[in-house]
């Protein structure tokens, strides 16, 4: 590749900017920034948009092409950035099972067909399968895709859209197609191109379930000749330019025969009297035929039984299983209903029944016997949602409200308890993680951590019910306690709404105090790792706003320091130089018997780090080597071998800069050694690229 030209100056912005999910691709896009700066000769903000990305590439362009000195420059930095390739090679089988029992749709499996076999003229290949709620549409995409395996040799993607939006959908199918979690793209745009490009070259299927519009759907496609995306949906979606194949109810002869395949020739003559009857309320529902087969040959309810019952066959299903419940296992069914939990278990099972854990998990099994209840990916369960929505109303009117309201706060205190205790185990240092009075046992803190992550979407959904229910210190706390997750793994994306929530209570419930300034500095940081900088700087004022208000000096300084962490990430070096010096004056604010002094000396390293990494920027390299040299001094001493590999790699690329080769290799060769047990692979990679300059 011509590293001058402008088209792969582009590529070299385009690749530092969407490796920046792990800590090298930050301090990569920090260096891009200190490059962009020299190569100007003026302050340059990063750019946030493909556009702005292709003005620096132009600027860049004039620049190197007029300077031998720059264009040397430039080179050797351009040959240490990985430019990431599409994904090759086989992606998962990731389709759920279909069912062994399965008849009709036949004219659907020939549209489908049709659909993945006609000549390719630039239209995505694209069809809407669409129909009420347990028509079986879902079941249909299973089943095509389970006869067209030899036609997708490199993947079947599936992704569940109940209650995600398209940036962690992406991230779900980029790891199917291989994508390990620290190269996923923060940026949703940056995420869709990668998905689209490692798709260019597959033969693939998607699945794109529980679709619920256009636009949801609309950055999940790609229009590669051999890509088939399926969306299933309960509507058309307009505004999809797809191939719609509705689904509509079975038969009555193939209703007979989906009963003969579950049950057997022998139950379906022995129900002879009844089954004209069952035939009629199932109406070629395939979920309610599959729930009235296991009582297909006992004794009908009398028609009382059905006064007022729905005239919709799930419902009228759901309804006929319920009835046939043993008390405990119905009364489980309402109460864990109440609430659309993503994933379901025993634990949090038998906080809603207030039970014995071994009793609701026997009693879960009994649900999902009767399909009132679904297993999920990872041996949890959940609802479908008309089946949630009976389970609710019943247990409005059979518990009452009280007991209905006491179900979900023992539920949502279940989480936060769990909540609490693992961010303890993985952050315990931290003054951000509340104190939990009753923890929990964690190994270490990776558990701590992936107890955390198992329990993500759960944890969002608990501060929505907290926030619903009016119980302010629980959203609060709850909101605290992703901090430990949000640092250590990420998962951004997926906790953004809850630290929204946490900060809409924070600012209306407990203004002005530490409380909030935590909340809005978390907030910030998310934001912030998700490239959306102009959101994340409101939050940073705020927090340090709060944390003043609060008499909170050590999270003040913090919260300042935030600021300028990103003002880095904006090459926004000066503004960044100050912030930091700013913070440092804030922490000579905390005497010797006041909170958070026996952390200062750690605290004032990393501000000398982060002031050596703006003087960089600014390349003032004797000052950024001295400030450097200040905070490595520390870290060598307290023996923390993550931040002494950190400041080592920063010193080395500040004397790469003014080209002393034989200094930076040190550098680089005692940071090398300090992550040898770190498993910090792709801190190591950017430093083997670092030594790659000094060779080049």
């Amino acid at each position: 590749m011509d590293l001058l030209s402008t088209g792969a100056i582009g590529a070299v912005f385009g690749a530092v900017g969407s490796g920046m999910a792990g800590e090298a691709g930050k301090l990569a896009w920090e260096s891009a920034g200190g490059m962009v700066r020299r190569l100007a000769g003026r302050e340059v903000t990063a750019p946030a948009t493909p556009d702005e990305v292709n003005a620096i590439a132009r600027m860049v362009h004039d620049r190197v092409h007029s300077d031998p000195e720059l264009a040397l420059a430039w080179t050797r930095f351009a040959r240490g950035v990985r430019i990431p390739e599409p994904l090759t090679g086989p992606g998962r089988q990731c389709l759920p099972s279909a069912p062994r029992s399965f008849t009709d749709r036949q004219d659907a499996l020939k549209l489908l067909d049709k659909e993945a076999t006609r000549a390719f003229d630039g239209r995505p290949r694209l069809a809407l399968l669409h129909g009420p709620e347990g028509i079986g549409t879902s079941t249909l995409a299973f089943h095509w895709g389970a006869r067209q395996v030899a036609r997708f040799p490199d993947g079947q993607l599936y992704a569940d859209l109940r209650a995600l939006g398209p940036e962690p959908v992406l991230a779900t199918l980029l790891r199917q197609l291989g994508l390990p979690d620290e190269d996923i793209p923060p940026s949703i745009a940056d995420r869709a191109t990668l998905f689209r490009c490692s798709l260019t070259d597959r033969r693939a299927l998607v699945v794109l379930d529980h679709a619920r519009s256009a636009a949801q759907v609309q950055p999940l496609l790609a229009p590669a000749p051999d890509v088939v995306t399926l969306v299933v949906a309960r509507n058309p979606l307009i505004g999809l330019d797809a191939l719609r194949i509705p689904v509509g109810p079975l038969g009555r002869r193939d209703a007979k025969r989906l009963l003969t395949e579950l049950v057997g020739k022998p139950a379906v003559s022995a129900a002879r009297a009844t089954l004209p009857a069952v035939l009629d309320r199932c109406a070629g529902s395939p979920y309610a035929l599959r729930a009235a087969a296991p009582r297909l040959t006992e004794p009908p309810l009398p028609p009382e039984a059905f006064a007022g019952s729905e005239n919709d066959p799930v419902s009228s299903a759901v309804e006929d299983s319920y009835r046939l419940l043993a008390p405990d296992a119905a009364r489980l069914y309402r109460l864990t209903g109440l609430y659309d939990w993503p994933a379901l278990d025993a634990a949090s099972a038998a906080r809603a029944a207030d039970i014995d854990e071994a009793e609701a998990a026997r009693l879960l099994d009994e649900l999902a016997g009767a399909l009132l209840i679904e297993l999920t990916d990872d041996a949890r369960y959940r609802y479908r949602p008309a089946v949630r929505a009976h389970a609710a109303r019943t247990a409005a009117g059979v518990d009452g409200i009280a007991a209905c309201s006491a179900a979900v706060s023992r539920t949502v205190e279940g989480y936060l308890h769990l909540a609490l205790a693992a961010a303890q185990a993985a952050l315990p240092e931290s003054w951000r993680v509340p104190a939990t009075p009753t923890p929990l046992s964690y190994e270490n803190r990776g558990a701590g951590v992936a107890a955390l992550a198992a329990e993500a979407s759960n944890l969002v959904q608990a501060v929505h019910a907290a926030e619903e229910f009016g119980d302010w210190d629980t959203v609060v706390l709850l909101g605290q306690a992703l901090w430990p997750l949000q640092l250590k793994a990420g998962h951004h994306d997926i906790l953004l709404p809850a630290l929204q929530a946490g900060v809409r209570t924070a600012d209306s419930h407990f203004p002005g105090t530490r409380i909030a300034g935590a909340l809005h500095a978390q907030l910030a940081h998310s934001l912030m790792e998700l490239r959306r900088w102009d959101e994340a700087e409101p939050e940073a004022l705020a927090a340090a706003r709060d944390e003043r208000a609060g008499g909170h000096v050590r999270g003040r300084a913090s919260a300042v320091e935030f600021l300028g962490l990103l003002r880095l990430r904006q090459w926004r070096f000066d503004e960044a130089y100050a912030a930091f010096g700013e913070a440092y004056r804030i922490l000579d604010g905390i005497g010797p018997a006041d909170e958070g002094a026996a952390d200062l000396p750690r605290a004032r390293a990393l501000l000398e780090r982060h002031r050596g990494r703006a003087l960089r920027g600014l390349g003032r390299q004797a000052e950024a080597v001295e400030r450097l040299d200040r905070a490595l001094a520390f870290f060598r001493a307290s023996g923390e071998a993550y931040n002494t590999a950190r400041t080592l790699t920063d010193l080395a690329e500040t004397r790469l800069n003014s080209d002393e080769f034989t200094a930076a290799r040190a550098l680089i060769d005692e940071a090398t050694a300090a992550l040898r047990d770190e498993k910090a692979e792709q801190h190591l990679e950017y430093l083997r690229s670092l030594r790659e300059r000094c060779e080049g």
